[in-house]
C-alpha cells in the first residue's frame, strides 16, 4: 500500500492541504481562500472560525483523494502564517476576538512606549526580535487589555493563546493538545531563544500570564492524533514548523550559510547560521531555524511585509487583471520601468527599515503612466527590497553566493530573472514549488522514520531552473538609485 503524508499549509490568504508521497512529490492539493478584514488603517484580521472551516474542507478533500488512490496516510505536518494571534475559550473552542494578523500595526503606540523605556536591547538579546507590532506578544496584550470576554475567561482560567498552528492542533485533537513548536514560539517576542523557554521577565513586562501559553515542542515531535470524528480514522500529527522555517527545511538549507528566499504574501529571507546565534547590527532578526531532538539550529531573517500581497492588491482592488500569472505577459511588453517606483508600505515597512508608520508611495507618475507600469513597479519593488536585505546581511559580514527561491511569485520567470539581476546573485528554483508544505511533511516524516536524517531529506531536493545575473552594473546602479529615492519618500511618513 502506498504511504502518504498530508501537509496542512495554513497561509495568510488561503489554506491548503497537500498530499505528498514519501519521495516529497506532490500527489494532490486542495486550496481555499478566506476573507481578509481591514477594520481600520493598519489593522488586519482573520476569522479563526473561517480558517478552521477552510482547513477542514481541504483536509477532507485530500483524505478522500488518498482513499481513491488506495494509499495510507501515515502522518500530518502543519505549517502556518507565523505571529498571527488567536485567543480562545478552552471549554468551547470559541475565539474571543478575530485573529490579529502578523501584518497588523495596531500596537505601534505601545511598542513606541517600550522603546522609550529602553527595553529594545534586553528584548533583542533574549528573543532575537526587535520591538514591533509584527510579533505576537503585543497582540496578545492588546486582546487582554481591550476585550472584556478575554478578561473574564482569564479569571476563570479558561483562556488559551496560540498561533494558527496551535489553534489548528487544538481543533484537530478536539482540545487534547495545546502545543506549538520552537519556530513559532520564537516569533512571539515572549520566548527566550537561548533558554528555549517562555521568558518570565518579558511576560511580566507585558502582563501576559503564563497559564494561557502552549507547551513548546520540537519541529519533529509528537503532537497527538486527530480525532476520528474529524478525519475518519485518527492520524498522528508529527511535524509543526512556522512557514518561513518550513520553506528553509523544504529547500534543504541545512548547512550554515545556506539561504532561501520565499515570495508568498510577504517575502522572507532566512540564512542558516547553525548552532550560533548571530545578532545583526543592521536590524535583521535572529530566530530559531528548527529544533530537532532538542538541538536548536538558528537563522538570521529579513522580513518584507508585502510581496504577493501587492499582486493581490493589483488584482482585487485595482482590478488590473484577473489572474496573477497574467502579470508576466504584461510586464514583458514593457522595455523598462519608465522611472516609476512603487514602495508597497501598505502596512508599514519591515526589514531593514522597520517603520510601522510608512505608507505606500508611487513616484515618477506622468501622463503616460498606465496600469502596465504600475504592475511592473509593484513586482520590481519586491526585488529591490530583497536587495536592501542582502545589503544589510553583507554589513553583518554574511555574503550569500546562491539563493534558493520559492513561493508563488517565483513562477514568474521575468521576476526571477529580474531578482537575480538586481541582487547580482545566482537564483535557483526547485522542482517542487510547494517548499513550505514540503518542509512540514519532511519534519512529520522524520519523526516516524520515513526519513532517517536531514542528510536523507537533502537527497530529495532537485533543480527546476537557474537564473544568473545578466544586467550591466550601470543599469543596476541606475535602477537602485531611483529605488533609494522612492524609499526615502516613504520613510518620511
Amino acid at each position: 500500500m502506498k504511504k502518504f503524508i498530508i501537509s496542512i499549509d495554513a497561509g495568510t490568504t488561503s489554506n491548503r492541504s497537500i498530499l505528498f508521497d514519501t519521495k516529497g512529490k506532490v500527489i494532490y492539493s486542495s486550496q481555499k481562500e478566506f476573507t481578509q478584514y481591514f477594520p481600520k488603517d493598519g489593522w488586519v484580521e482573520h476569522d479563526p472560525g473561517e480558517i478552521w472551516k477552510t482547513t477542514l474542507k481541504t483536509l477532507k478533500d485530500v483524505i478522500k483523494k488518498s482513499k481513491k488512490l488506495k494509499g495510507k496516510i501515515v502522518t500530518i505536518g502543519i505549517t502556518n502564517q507565523r505571529e498571527t494571534t488567536v485567543l480562545w475559550d478552552k471549554n468551547t473552542g470559541k475565539p474571543v476576538y478575530k485573529a490579529i494578523v502578523w501584518q497588523d500595526r495596531r500596537t505601534e503606540e505601545y511598542c513606541k512606549k517600550l522603546r522609550k523605556q529602553n527595553k529594545d536591547t534586553a528584548i533583542f538579546n533574549k528573543t532575537g526580535l526587535l520591538i514591533d507590532p509584527y510579533f505576537s506578544g503585543t497582540k496578545i496584550k492588546w486582546i487582554l487589555d481591550n476585550i472584556p470576554i478575554a478578561k473574564k475567561l482569564l479569571k476563570k482560567k479558561q483562556l488559551l493563546f496560540g498561533t494558527i498552528d496551535c489553534f489548528l492542533i487544538w481543533k484537530l485533537t478536539k482540545g487534547n493538545i495545546h502545543a506549538t513548536d520552537a519556530t513559532n514560539a520564537s516569533r512571539t517576542m515572549i520566548y527566550n531563544i537561548s533558554s528555549n523557554k517562555w521568558d518570565d521577565g518579558i511576560l511580566k513586562l507585558l502582563k501576559i500570564p503564563k497559564q494561557i501559553l502552549p507547551q513548546v515542542k520540537d519541529c519533529s515531535d509528537d503532537y497527538g492524533q486527530t480525532h476520528s470524528s474529524i478525519t475518519g480514522k485518527s492520524i498522528p500529527i508529527t511535524g509543526v514548523v512556522g512557514d518561513q522555517q518550513a520553506a528553509t527545511i523544504g529547500q534543504c538549507c541545512f548547512d550554515p550559510g545556506s539561504l532561501k528566499s520565499t515570495y508568498g504574501t510577504g517575502a522572507f529571507v532566512l540564512l542558516n547560521t547553525g548552532n550560533k546565534k548571530i545578532y545583526s547590527k543592521n536590524r535583521l532578526l535572529t530566530t530559531i531555524c528548527y529544533r530537532i531532538k532538542g538541538k536548536t539550529t538558528y537563522a538570521m531573517e529579513g522580513s518584507i511585509f508585502i510581496a504577493g500581497a501587492g499582486v493581490q492588491w493589483l488584482r482585487d482592488r485595482m482590478k488590473f487583471f484577473n489572474k496573477a500569472p497574467e502579470t508576466e505577459k504584461i510586464i514583458k511588453k514593457l522595455k523598462n520601468n519608465n522611472n516609476l517606483y512603487l514602495v508597497p508600505a501598505f502596512t508599514g515597512l519591515g526589514a531593514p527599515y522597520w517603520n510601522a508608520n510608512s505608507r505606500g508611495v508611487l513616484s515618477g507618475i506622468t501622463r503616460d503612466t498606465s496600469p502596465k507600469e504600475i504592475i511592473r513597479a509593484t513586482i520590481e519593488a519586491v526585488a529591490y527590497q530583497t536587495h536592501d536585505l542582502f545589503e544589510a546581511m553583507k554589513h553583518d559580514g554574511l555574503r550569500p553566493k546562491i539563493v534558493k527561491v520559492d513561493g508563488g511569485m517565483v513562477m514568474n520567470n521575468w521576476f526571477s530573472q529580474f531578482l537575480s539581476d538586481v541582487i547580482n546573485v545566482q537564483v535557483l528554483r526547485p522542482k517542487v514549488h510547494e517548499t513550505t508544505a514540503l518542509g512540514a511533511a519532511f519534519m512529520a516524516g522524520l519523526k516516524i522514520g520515513i526519513y532517517k536524517s536531514l542528510n536523507d531529506i537533502s537527497k530529495k531536493w532537485s533543480l527546476d531552473k537557474k537564473f544568473s545575473p545578466k544586467m550591466k552594473n550601470n543599469s543596476r546602479k541606475f535602477l537602485l538609485k531611483g529605488w533609494s529615492k522612492a524609499i526615502k519618500r516613504a520613510l518620511i511618513n
